[in-house]
């Protein structure tokens, strides 16, 4: 039995790995998955040595904040790597903290494979070198994406967005959204939730003042206890509060969202749903984001269609007021969202079919034998 070592370092990634290993074992092969994930991986029978809480900071201020804490448990993992001899290391997004776990396998001889690999057609482009010299293989989920690194002489396969598969939005098209609904996703870091939820709070209480019927329902992160995020909306704006496991029901019976840019974002496109981009980190992270990174726009559906379909409110521009003012837009002119649901279409459409773990796992095993 070959023993594959998985390692995320957040829910995003969590969610998308889980779907590749359930397709390596519904594949047939005999394989042992051990690493570093949540609960998503767990459910798919993965021996999550280090769970991916452990890890969960964002923005560079932020991380040296937790330097300390990541240090040790980068030497917990690599002795765990020396004890369980992996065939293979499948790492997942997050590259600053993936790199290093890439480094410990190239010295034990452990071939390693990347799936989501880092963005270095937006900034750090200096990265190609370490991942031609380190990683066998990367497999990417955006469809512009792979021009940009065989250009760059690195072996990478496009196999499409395992989330389209994790959506299944046929699954909840016939749920009709509810007039005046609006979801709230604040994201699944702390830091993001205690930057993003005030703000989302305040908007609350403006859009209620103008029209009593508006609701509110806030998908949480199942890390976050209902106490913790309470205590973050203060006002009396009533709040109904889902867990993140039944988001896709909750979120398509919903006129419209404002959600933390990343991975929500991208489902909630594909679920159809006109979505506010929302992003807050400490002012030194964003500073340095800003001078070096050289995209248009930060969220992946924005950057797929390359136009803004969801507008972007970020660090400065997020302002409680701006944010009431384009939901009550969206609100009261449906021609508006139905626009913006013709670019969600267009993104499911490029995102391609719900095949990609499976083609995932016909190119991982004819690379490892």
């Amino acid at each position: 039995m070959r023993k594959i070592w998985i390692n995320c370092g957040e829910l995003s990634g969590d969610i998308q790995s889980a779907e590749l290993v359930k397709a390596l074992k519904e594949s047939g092969a005999d394989f042992e998955f051990v690493g570093m994930g949540g609960d998503n991986l767990k459910n798919q029978g993965v021996r999550t040595l280090f769970h991916i809480n452990e890890l969960s900071v964002m923005g560079i201020s932020e991380v040296l904040e937790a330097l300390p804490r990541i240090l040790k448990l980068l030497k917990r993992i690599k002795l765990a790597l020396i004890q369980e001899k992996p065939d293979a290391l499948l790492v997942t997004d997050a590259p600053d903290f993936n790199f290093r776990i890439i480094r410990m396998a190239k010295k034990l001889g452990i071939p390693v494979y990347y799936f989501i690999p880092p963005k270095v057609w937006a900034w750090r482009k200096y990265r190609l070198k370490f991942l031609k010299e380190n990683v066998k293989k990367i497999y990417s989920i955006l469809p512009f994406e792979a021009d940009f690194y065989q250009k760059n002489n690195v072996a990478i396969k496009y196999i499409g967005n395992p989330l389209v598969q994790v959506v299944d939005r046929k699954k909840y098209q016939h749920i009709e959204p509810v007039s005046a609904r609006i979801g709230l996703m604040p994201g699944s870091r702390k830091k993001e939730v205690g930057a993003l939820l005030p703000v989302f709070a305040e908007m609350a209480e403006k859009m209620v003042q103008n029209n009593p019927d508006f609701q509110f329902y806030l998908i949480k992160a199942p890390q976050f206890s209902e106490e913790y995020v309470r205590s973050l909306w203060k006002n009396s704006v009533p709040l109904t509060i889902v867990s993140a496991e039944n988001r896709y029901e909750v979120l398509s019976g919903c006129e419209m969202v404002a959600a933390a840019s990343g991975t929500a974002v991208l489902e909630t496109a594909l679920l159809g749903i006109p979505t506010l981009v929302t992003y807050k980190v400490n002012p030194f992270s964003f500073l340095i984001g800003k001078l070096f990174v050289h995209v248009q726009f930060v969220s992946l559906p924005n950057l797929i269609l390359g136009k803004e379909l969801f507008p972007e409110l970020l660090q400065g521009d997020l302002q409680s007021s701006r944010l009431a003012e384009i939901l009550q837009t969206w609100h009261r002119y449906p021609r508006v969202r139905e626009e913006i649901k013709k670019g969600c279409h267009c993104i499911q459409e490029k995102l391609g079919d719900e095949n990609s773990a499976k083609r995932f796992a016909e190119d991982f095993l004819r690379e490892i034998v």
